[in-house]
């Protein structure tokens, strides 16, 4: 049995759930270390079982294949196995129609959502999740190192993309990252180039960006990087199965003064962030911190965004990004060893564009460690 089966098994047993029901990919992932299409079954007591429709030629111990998730309690009746009193569904991925169809297959069993457990579970990393994660953030920092290199003089926000998403592919990354919730969609990242940074974005993002078509409304435009332009790189760091965030602010040319100060307030809450950031700690408590620091600087107008401003400074990473637990207003997790985040303070300053800073954290025993290391001061591209 996998640490992961042990951890939701645990959550199974406090909830009085006797079995667990797997459809998505990244759950399927993170309890299988593979992706297939089909339903993994994990019962509180006994042997998991796979019920795969694709792909073929699969071997393992419990393995069948099945044409219609129908089979399933036609298999486990078969090999005797009990159908469950009470079993988890993953309430916040599936539709309705699944939904109601697992339900009509398990229709003696009360079905709970499984999803809150889930989330607890794959909150907190096992060292093996750890390590994976620790080297995507060790190859993401090397590819951010070579932006100023892509960078030539009359390029587009689209352009520099381009280029800086093709180093990170050269460098390993798997092109994309999975985002938890219906309405996010899976992408490699945005440049947010001048006040295309003020564009308000309809996913749960921090930031926005118009984007190059309205169908995917996020990140570069295909417009010219310009001086006075503020260059904010927020990719994705995928290059493990395991994810790390990382932004990092770039200028073409000099910035306005007020530019300077946003991103030192940034700074400082990221610090004030790491000092919170510990085993105990209230996410909420963390946020209202950030908050107060904002206001402080008289910045609260622009932080976190300016027509539509993020309730948020922080997310967990790990399979996907938005991830538990959120450092995030009404946020009532207490942080622990083993939870993985990113913390983001950003200020959007209308004619110059965004500012500020993001980095993934650990949560240790004793307190945290950053592990996308680079620079984060606001490097000018034309220097």
């Amino acid at each position: 049995m996998t640490e992961q089966e042990k951890k939701i098994r645990s959550e199974m047993q406090s909830v009085g759930a006797d079995a667990l029901l797997v459809t998505s990919n990244a759950n399927m992932y993170y309890f299988t270390g593979q992706v297939v299409a089909g339903y993994l079954y994990i019962p509180l007591d006994g042997v998991s079982m796979l019920f795969v429709r694709r792909p073929l030629g699969l071997e393992a111990a419990s393995l069948h294949y099945v044409r219609k998730p129908e089979q399933i309690t036609e298999i486990m009746k078969k090999n005797g196995i009990p159908l469950p009193k009470r079993i988890m569904f993953e309430g916040d991925t599936l539709s309705h129609s699944e939904w109601l169809r697992y339900e009509a297959i398990f229709q003696s069993s009360v079905i709970i959502n499984g999803t809150p457990a889930i989330q607890r579970v794959r909150s907190i990393k096992t060292e093996s999740e750890l390590e994976l994660i620790r080297r995507s953030g060790r190859l993401h920092a090397e590819v951010y190192r070579k932006i100023p290199e892509l960078y030539r003089s009359g390029m587009t926000d689209l352009e520099l993309s381009i280029e800086l998403e093709r180093e990170m592919r050269l460098a390993g990354s798997l092109g994309i990252f999975r985002i938890f919730g219906q309405s996010l969609e899976i992408f490699v990242g945005s440049i947010l180039a001048g006040n295309n940074a003020c564009v308000a974005s309809p996913y749960d993002f921090a930031l926005g960006g118009k984007g190059i078509h309205p169908s995917i409304p996020v990140g570069a435009t295909n417009s010219r990087l310009q001086r006075g332009m503020s260059v904010m790189v927020d990719m994705g760091g995928n290059f493990t199965g395991y994810m790390t965030d990382m932004t990092r602010t770039y200028s073409i040319g000099k910035l306005s003064e007020k530019a300077y100060r946003a991103h030192q307030t940034a700074l400082e809450i990221q610090d004030e962030i790491a000092r919170m950031m510990r085993p105990g700690a209230v996410c909420e408590y963390i946020y209202n911190k950030s908050l107060e620091i904002a206001k402080n600087s008289g910045l609260e107008d622009c932080f976190m965004g300016i027509s539509q401003q993020a309730r948020f400074v922080g997310h967990g990473v790990g399979i996907e990004v938005n991830e538990a637990p959120v450092i995030g207003a009404r946020s009532r997790t207490e942080l622990e060893p083993g939870m993985t985040l990113a913390v983001e303070p950003k200020f959007v300053i209308e004619g110059t564009g965004a500012v500020g800073i993001e980095n993934t954290f650990i949560v240790t025993e004793t307190g945290n460690d950053k592990i996308t290391k680079l620079n984060e001061e606001i490097v000018d591209l034309e220097s």
